[in-house]
């Protein structure tokens, strides 16, 4: 989601799931969460994605491959603070990629912001112009915005991170439109709507309505078809793709039956780019803001694209493992079970084709004792919310409430994060605590500052840095899918030790928690038997267990254990 301010307005939360002010759910995981679990050491359910981590990042933010394209579509950097096109690229995800950074990470997952053609201008927001650096005000689904690169670009990055192991999930905006500037047209009015706004208090004014003004918002609970805007029309006859695109979709609307209503035509733009890229997922944005029986037909098309690309790319396919819908449910806790409640309704959007959603409530929860939350969480996510997903953060792109918003803490945050229960998203810069408040920046501009590499480059060096932190524990879980998807056991409350396992015991792990630097013994019964030779993934020790119990000699307190 996107927090602006259009046309002098307030700041605003907007782009991807906007809502009232709701209660703060930091006190605990909630009564709700607790009354559902399963008893102690239940296995989180058979959902892989639960073992997930996951890399969120600013394409225009992240890293500048390709300067060629830096004032795209004559675009200037005359916004507001972090608030202009200021280079990031695919090129630049695609360098880091290679270089293996992700890779350090442990991570599986790469989720970027969207990539399509953005407004070409920009909104006033009162101190400054905005552009739609973000990726979450689209111009035109079908091309990719020229300052972030190309669809070969795109492609190679896809393909690249196959060849890595690691999944890309696609940001698929369908709710709205980008605002209209004087360099942008309008979409007509049988596509979208520009009022009411939404005052959260209902379904109905939750959903039927748009989130900020001249944000307009897509008709997708229409069946009445309508034709292809003109001006859209007219640019792909100057790009000289006119026929092939309108050919397109004469043939998908034929294949499927659908009538030629807004909505439709965006499914099939979304799955165009899985059928020709091969994207493993999406990332929903906005979700709540339109009519779950449209995430089941959107879901039922990207199956369907991806089983296309599958069978026409043998030799880049991962896995066997099938498409997979996070959606953006904004305020949706774990707490909450499989329901959503807008007020007056509930909806089960685990039941209309997500297969997980992003815990909004992971950023408070994480406050709790150790042991609390991730008791908690294991048992959440292996009762009532069995065989699904959740995806945890500590700060977003428009979450201007993160777990440590001075980062005072980096290290406890990725501890939590990343040795949770549910899959984990590590948002760009996290691991090495990039500032979330920046002078001169205003609301969520403040989330969204450019990564500084020369950071890293000094962390790399550092054996006791955040990021050498954050790259053992996400190397680990990345090893141990357990760790998110394990039944949890409390061992030791003091100093904390604590086991994952399998149900079929073909993965265990046992991990210590503010231990003693130097020798330290750790009880590892009914995990690991004696003789078993162990590796603590934090140190690199080695240990065998004798009596039940493990002893090592590490300049560290945090250890990771599991079988050599």
């Amino acid at each position: 989601m996107n927090r602006i301010r259009l046309l002098s307005l307030p700041l605003l939360l907007i782009g991807c799931g906007t809502s009232a002010p709701r209660a703060d759910t930091s006190d605990a995981i909630g009564d709700a969460a607790r009354a559902s679990a399963s008893p102690a050491g239940a296995a989180v359910a058979e959902s892989p994605w639960n073992s997930a981590t996951v890399y969120f990042l600013l394409l225009d933010r992240f890293q500048n491959g390709d300067t060629t394209n830096d004032h795209a579509l004559g675009r200037k950097r005359d916004g507001a603070a972090l608030r202009s096109f200021l280079g990031g690229d695919l090129a630049g995800v695609r360098q880091r990629l290679d270089e293996g950074y992700f890779d350090s990470l442990g991570v599986d997952v790469l989720w970027m912001t969207p990539f399509e053609e953005q407004i070409h201008g920009s909104v006033d927001e009162g101190t400054g112009r905005s552009y739609g650096f973000h990726g979450y005000w689209t111009r035109d689904w079908t091309r990719v915005d020229p300052a972030f690169g190309t669809e070969e670009d795109l492609r190679a990055l896809v393909a690249d991170a196959h060849r890595h192991g690691i999944r890309v999930i696609m940001d698929a905006v369908l709710n709205h439109t980008g605002p209209v500037t004087p360099e942008d047209p309008a979409w007509p009015d049988d596509w979208v709507r520009t009022t009411p706004r939404c005052s959260y208090q209902n379904y109905v004014t939750t959903v039927e309505c748009t989130l900020v003004d001249n944000l307009p918002d897509v008709r997708t609970g229409s069946d009445q078809p309508v034709a292809l805007p003109t001006w859209l029309r007219d640019e792909w006859a100057v790009e000289g793709r006119l026929e092939k695109e309108t050919a397109e979709l004469d043939a998908w609307f034929r294949r499927t039956g659908y009538p030629r209503a807004p909505r439709y035509y965006i499914i099939k733009w979304l799955t165009d780019w899985v059928r020709d890229v091969g994207f493993d997922g999406y990332r929903v944005d906005t979700a709540k803001h339109f009519q779950p029986s449209v995430s089941l037909e959107l879901k039922q098309e990207a199956e369907a694209a991806f089983a296309d690309w599958k069978a026409g790319h043998p030799g880049e396919v991962i896995d066997d493992r099938p498409f997979y819908m996070l959606g953006e449910v904004y305020g949706y806790a774990l707490a909450g079970g499989r329901d959503f409640d807008y007020g007056d309704r509930k909806v089960d959007f685990f039941s209309d084709g997500y297969d997980g959603l992003i815990n909004f409530a992971f950023k408070s929860d994480a406050k709790e004792p150790m042991e609390q939350l991730f008791s908690s969480y294991a048992g959440a996510l292996g009762g009532g919310l069995r065989g699904v997903s959740v995806l945890n953060y500590v700060d977003s792109h428009d979450d201007g409430g993160p777990y440590d918003l001075q980062r005072q803490d980096p290290m406890g945050a990725g501890t939590r994060l990343l040795l949770s229960p549910g899959a984990a998203q590590i948002y760009y810069g996290d691991e090495v605590a990039r500032p979330l408040q920046v002078p001169g920046a205003d609301g969520d501009a403040n989330l969204r500052s450019p990564m500084d590499w020369s950071v890293v480059a000094a962390q790399e060096v550092d054996a006791n840095s955040v990021l050498e932190h954050w790259r053992k524990l996400g190397r680990f879980r990345r090893a141990h899918p357990v760790v998110g998807a394990g039944a949890h056991r409390e061992i030791q409350a003091e100093p904390y030790v604590f086991s994952r396992t399998q149900v079929d015991g073909a993965d265990r792990v046992v991990v210590g928690l503010h231990q003693r630097v130097g020798e330290k013994t750790l009880p590892v019964g009914g995990v690991f038997p004696d003789g078993t030779v162990l590796l603590d993934a934090y140190s690199g020790v080695q240990a065998t267990v004798s009596a039940a119990r493990v002893t090592l000699d590490t300049p560290f307190g945090t250890v990771l254990l599991a079988k050599r």
